[in-house]
Parts: structure tokens; sequence; C-alpha cells
């Protein structure tokens, strides 16, 4: 097993209630929402008519110049990463190419860019609607859609760069050509599961010495007419428009759903020893992943076991990497978003894993001010629980007051709770496909000061 240790040196979340370490960090504490009626295209014929969205974000202004003109061909989804990366990248202190170039940092790179990768979870981006109908309007013949008039008139409408928008791999390719992340990079799609999926490859990445340093984590957003419609038809959403901001409720009783949401996060993991040589701030030390697939209904992938064995298994693997027991658990970070099974699954699986510990067992959860954005979800719940434990306070859930009598967790509601985290837990699973996947985080001591 190898030695090398791998810290967790920068934050970079992008969420609909703050971008930003410090801006995030403040609007979970002061229980914000970010949920209300979709702004971004008229939500009328749907079921569900809120979401999660973020207000202002350009690219421009987190890119090099020269780099400007390629957010023609980034779909949000690649914005949302380019961003979370700067922020980052910066909050870590990381001298890279797009710092030096912005004049944000002087003197030369403190670190090596061959040995720099990158690991981001993405979903399925929605394709441009607006440009994407003009070029079937092309193609279109008596109301009818016709293959050759497609190939021959309606393409024609469209950019032949256009594909580069919508691919998911181009998260991590724009955010390696701006930061010049030369080392491994992978992309991973599976759902709410790929950013602990990307985190955890990329600390195996560097605990195995292929690289020094990984930015990892993942963005999305299903602020969009197809993702809303996808999740709607799973019946996944809430149908609360009235009241938006009270719609997502992980663990409440009278729960009825989740809500669509736009964001993400990166985090810089780092060697041990390549952080302390150059002097950067430790915010906690990443010391077990575990990931397994829940094979329990091949006709509804989507559904859970009832006992929740995925979640059970996950964190039993994590903890066994992690060389710690359950006892040892101080914080649970949870991805709960307000489904009925799921959440009651998860509750099942906490139960088992913990025993009677899990009553007196504080748990996080910020979705209900923030919603789903499926891809990076899970990167946010996982710079949520670093916070939580790096400043020993756990930020309150909102809308989830009323807990599920069924689920009988300590679910952290109300005012802040100040709490000395040594080992914090946390954990991820896909709506759809069965992964799961659990990360363990512990209190940093530098036994070298």
């Amino acid at each position: 097993m190898s030695d090398r240790r791998v810290v967790i040196t920068g934050l970079g979340p992008v969420t609909p209630i703050g971008a930003g370490t410090a801006d995030f960090w403040n609007a979970l504490l002061a229980g914000a929402n970010g949920i209300r009626r979709l702004q971004a295209f008229a939500p009328d014929r749907f079921d569900s008519q809120m979401g999660g969205e973020i207000e202002v974000l350009k690219v421009a202004d987190h890119v090099p110049k020269s780099y400007r003109k390629a957010a023609k061909i980034m779909a949000r989804d690649i914005v949302l990463a380019v961003v979370a990366a700067h922020y980052a990248v910066t909050d870590a202190g990381l001298k890279t190419k797009c710092v030096l170039d912005r004049a944000e940092a002087e003197g030369e790179p403190n670190l090596e860019s061959t040995r720099f990768g990158a690991n981001i979870g993405a979903g399925l981006i929605c394709a441009d609607l607006h440009e994407l109908a003009e070029a079937l309007h092309g193609a279109a013949e008596g109301g009818q859609f016709d293959m050759a008039r497609w190939g021959r008139e309606g393409m024609q409408n469209l950019t032949p760069l256009w594909l580069l928008k919508f691919l998911p791999n181009m998260l991590a390719c724009h955010v390696t050509i701006v930061h010049d992340a030369q080392g491994p990079s992978n992309t991973i799609t599976c759902g709410e599961a790929s950013s602990h999926l990307a985190i955890g490859e990329a600390f195996r990445t560097i605990a195995r010495g292929t690289a020094d340093v990984c930015i990892c984590g993942g963005a999305e957003s299903k602020v969009n007419p197809m993702a809303l419609m996808r999740q709607g038809l799973g019946r996944r959403l809430s149908t609360l428009n009235d009241t938006p901001e009270k719609a997502c409720r992980p663990f409440a009783a009278g729960r009825d759903g989740t809500v669509v949401a736009e964001g993400g996060g990166l985090v810089i993991l780092e060697e041990l020893e390549h952080a302390r040589r150059r002097g950067a701030r430790v915010y906690a030390e990443l010391v077990g992943f575990g990931a397994c697939n829940e094979a329990y209904d091949p006709a509804q992938p989507s559904r859970p076991s009832p006992e929740g064995r995925g979640t059970a298994l996950a964190i039993s693997k994590a903890l066994r990497d992690a060389r710690a027991d359950t006892a040892q658990v101080d914080l649970v970070g949870s991805p709960a978003c307000g489904l009925v099974e799921r959440d009651a699954a998860e509750a099942a699986a906490l139960k088992t894993t913990f025993g009677d510990r899990v009553a007196d067992l504080p748990v996080l959860n910020v979705k209900g001010g923030l919603g789903n954005s499926g891809a990076g979800s899970g990167a946010i719940d996982f710079i949520a629980t670093v916070l939580a434990a790096y400043n020993a306070t756990i930020p309150p859930a909102i809308n989830s007051q009323t807990i599920d009598p069924a689920c009988g967790l300590r679910l952290v509601t109300g005012d802040p709770v100040d709490a000395r985290v040594e080992l914090a837990l946390s954990l991820a699973y896909a709506l759809g496909g069965g992964q799961h996947a659990a990360l363990v985080i512990k209190r940093f001591r530098d036994e070298s000061a």
C-alpha cells in the first residue's frame, strides 16, 4: 500500500447560493435558498416549474484573455467547470498557466504540468435548442423530418464545431488546456455519483504516484427543457410550484420529490509533501474511497434496495480503505435530495452501518436550498462536508425541520452546530444505474510543524 498521503488544498464551488469558498460557506451558514421559479426558459407546460439557477456566470472573468473566444464552443456545463476550476486553483494558491497569464500571481509555476492531472464528472449536456431548432426547420419538408435534407441543408445552420459544445469530456478538455494540466485525465459520467467517483480516481492517481496534483469533481446543468422533461418523466420532481423555496425537502415528512438545478465544484487534491514544499493551506486529508454498484432491480435500475445495500457497501469499502471503523465517524455528508424511496434507503443504510449510534451522529445535507445538479451535486456535497470539518461547524439543512420518523436521523437543522470533526464521510449515489461512492475525510494534523 502506498505511503503517499493525499490532502485537499483548494475548493471551487459554483452553486445557486454562491460561488467560491467564502460566499458558498457563508450562504450555507445563513440557510440561503437558491430555488425559485425557472427564469432561463418558460416552464409553464411542465409539471415542475422550479429549479436552482445561477444568475451571473461569465467565463471571460475566469480564463486568460487569449482564451475568451473559446467560450463560443462552451455549453453551460463546460462554463460551470471552467469557472469552478479557476476558483479551485486560486483557492489552492497554485500558479498555473491561467493564473500567471491573468497576472494573478508572479513568478514561475509552482507545480509540474506533466504531474498535474484531472478527473471531472459530467452529465448529459443539453443541446442549444434555439440553434438546433433552426437546423431542424431547415431539414423539414411538409412538416416531416427528412434525413436527406438534414445532411444537405439542415446541418448548414450549425457551426462546424457544434458537436464540441456537447461532448462530456469537453469539461476536462477546457480545464486542462486553460491550466496546462498535462497529467492523467479522465471523464466519468455516472449521474449523481460522478463527482465522487472522479475525486476517488484522482485520489488513487496521486496515491500510486502517477501525479502530484489533481483537479477533480464535477459539474452539470439540469436547468434546461430536456433535463426537466427527463426528470419529470422519471417522476422525480416536486410539484410545489407555488412555494418553490420549500419544494426540496430531504428526509422530511411529506416530501414529494426533488428539483432540477445547475452547479458543481472542483477541488484540488495534492500529495502532502508537494503541498508542504509550497506552503499550501490544507483543508483536510482524504484517506479513504469506496465504490460499488447496486444491481437490485434490473427492470427498474433507478430503484434502490429498501435496506440501502449499495450505500452501506460503499461506506464499508471506504472505511476499510481508510483503516477506520464506524465508531470514529463524527459526521456524514448526505446526498439525499427529497426522493421518498431514495431518502428512506439511505437512512436504512446509515442505521445498518452505525446501529444505535445513528441517533446521535450528525448528518449534513445541503440539497434543500440547492436542488439536484446531477454530476455536479456530489462535488457540492463533498465541498460542504470538507468545509464543515475544517471550520468545526455544521451548517443547517433547510426545509427538513420535520424529519420523517421512518428515517430517524439526526439531520442538523435550525442553526449551525459547533462540532469537532475528526473523521467525516461524504456519500453519493446515482439516481439511475446503481452507482454508489463514499469518501473518507480526516482532520489534518501536520506532524512536521
